[in-house]
């Protein structure tokens, strides 16, 4: 749905920011677009760079993205825009697209309907401290009140992802609270992640919610 509604394909441009280990690139890079991920944590971008060789990853941020005005038909931001400097980053990915360009922000939030989701979102919670929750809406008045796109478009739609009880705790693993913790501390959290899926037969469903938040330069 995504690449459709950007029109994404050869000879298309589409900025990936804040593009981590690439989890977003790799599905812009399959659709034959031109794609350049923007990531300022040198370890994240050379794991970028070898799970995505397709795509040229580039040292930037959202708030100074290293490309000329006009350059990108799309600017994405997967699990991250919460993380950006409104006041900068928005004039700057303005900048960046095309005057027919479209901004994409995209969410993966747990489906707290499910059991297992349910409780790795409770051993998940208590090590979040301060960081911002994924869909904390307040970017909303950001955005609108810049006056720099235009109307918000937003869908959502439930999928699941087939895991073994390693890959869920590895999935995990990569959370970035998680990934922050003391090795021991994050050893016994991975631990209880695999004993909330010891009775599930594998590979078993992990069921999440995909909001996709679609936002056009104004002119």
């Amino acid at each position: 749905m995504l690449a459709e509604r950007l029109r994404l394909g050869p000879g298309r441009k589409v900025v990936d920011v804040g593009a981590g280990t690439g989890k977003l690139t790799r599905a812009l890079v399959a659709t034959g677009a031109d794609v350049i991920a923007v990531e300022p944590l040198r370890e994240m971008r050379l794991q970028l760079e070898r799970a995505v060789p397709e795509a040229d990853a580039v040292d930037g941020t959202a708030e100074a993205i290293p490309l000329p005005d006009g350059a990108a038909d799309a600017v994405t931001a997967a699990q991250a825009f919460h993380w950006f400097d409104p006041e900068r980053a928005l004039p700057e990915i303005r900048r960046v697209l095309r005057e027919d360009g479209v901004l994409a922000l995209v969410w993966n939030s747990r489906d707290l309907g499910d059991s297992l989701q349910a409780r790795v979102e409770e051993l998940i919670a208590p090590h979040r401290r301060a960081a911002p929750l994924q869909l904390d809406r307040a970017w909303q008045d950001d955005v609108d009140g810049s006056r720099l796109f235009g109307a918000i478009e937003h869908h959502t739609f439930g999928w699941s992802q087939p895991f073994t009880k390693t890959e869920l705790a590895d999935r995990v693993a990569t959370t970035s609270v998680i990934a922050a913790l003391p090795d021991f501390e994050r050893r016994a959290l991975l631990d209880e992640v695999r004993d909330a899926a010891a009775e599930l037969k594998e590979p078993f469903p992990f069921r999440y919610v995909t909001d996709v938040f679609l936002i056009p330069r104004s002119t």
